[in-house]
């Protein structure tokens, strides 16, 4: 079992705050910087001197931090009810719960069925939502690249990770994160067609790139699009 004590230590002129965590997992000190802030890992019976490798890895710390506080700023406040704003294919639509057979998208809301949101709430329903558009989207964009490409995937899989937006496994099998039902059309289109390519060409060659370029010529701005906006693609606190 991790025990966990937070502290404060002086960085390249900054007060850092921290947390010393004894973990019986740990074979040797580690620091950990992440969205939730600076972790020092020991092991149980190490005599701890977590200052002094902090600030023997001060630089790296503080820019790693200094990057996730600036991804933190980007996440936008959503509450999960009724008339707020939620991004779908790139376009903002607002939450609407009325009586109807099933949910929904029309051009400016996303339509919640009522009896869904009374039996699980708005979150969820909305989650299912997104689920249930990413198949179709996602399976519809796959089967149009897929052709174009000259390959055959298995199945696609629609995934809940946090930072991974798509995969491909050896047996063909497609892995697509849901929340990128967020994001533009046109960064749907890119990371299918990144997965697809996969199927010809399994590492990021020149080969691979180029099979990329002849179905999205823009790739690289799509790419850097999903870098730069990947906050805006969170849907709850439970991603970071």
């Amino acid at each position: 079992m991790a025990k966990t004590q937070q502290r404060i230590v002086e960085l390249l002129g900054q007060s850092v705050e921290y947390e010393l965590r004894r973990s019986d997992d740990a074979t040797e000190p580690r620091i950990d910087v992440d969205i939730h802030g600076v972790t020092v890992v020991v092991p149980q019976s190490h005599q701890a001197h977590p200052e002094e490798l902090l600030r023997e890895n001060a630089v790296w710390v503080v820019e790693k931090k200094e990057k996730y506080d600036a991804h933190r700023k980007q996440i936008p406040e959503r509450k999960h009810e009724e008339g707020e704003i939620f991004p779908y294919l790139g376009e903002e639509r607002e939450v609407v719960v009325e009586r109807r057979p099933s949910s929904s998208v029309s051009e400016t809301t996303l339509r919640l069925a009522k009896h869904h949101v009374e039996s699980k709430s708005v979150k969820r329903a909305l989650e299912t939502l997104y689920r249930r558009k990413a198949r179709e989207i996602f399976e519809e964009r796959a089967d149009c690249f897929a052709e174009k490409m000259g390959v055959e995937y298995e199945k696609i899989e629609i995934r809940n990770q946090r930072t991974k937006w798509g995969s491909c496994s050896t047996t063909g099998t497609l892995g697509l994160n849901w929340r990128l039902m967020m994001a533009p059309q046109e960064i749907v289109d890119y990371i299918v067609i990144h997965e697809l390519a996969h199927l010809r060409e399994s590492n990021h060659t020149d080969s691979f790139w180029l099979l990329v370029a002849e179905q999205d010529p823009n790739y690289e701005e799509h790419s850097r699009w999903l870098e730069e906006n990947s906050a805006q693609l969170i849907f709850s606190e439970c991603d970071l």
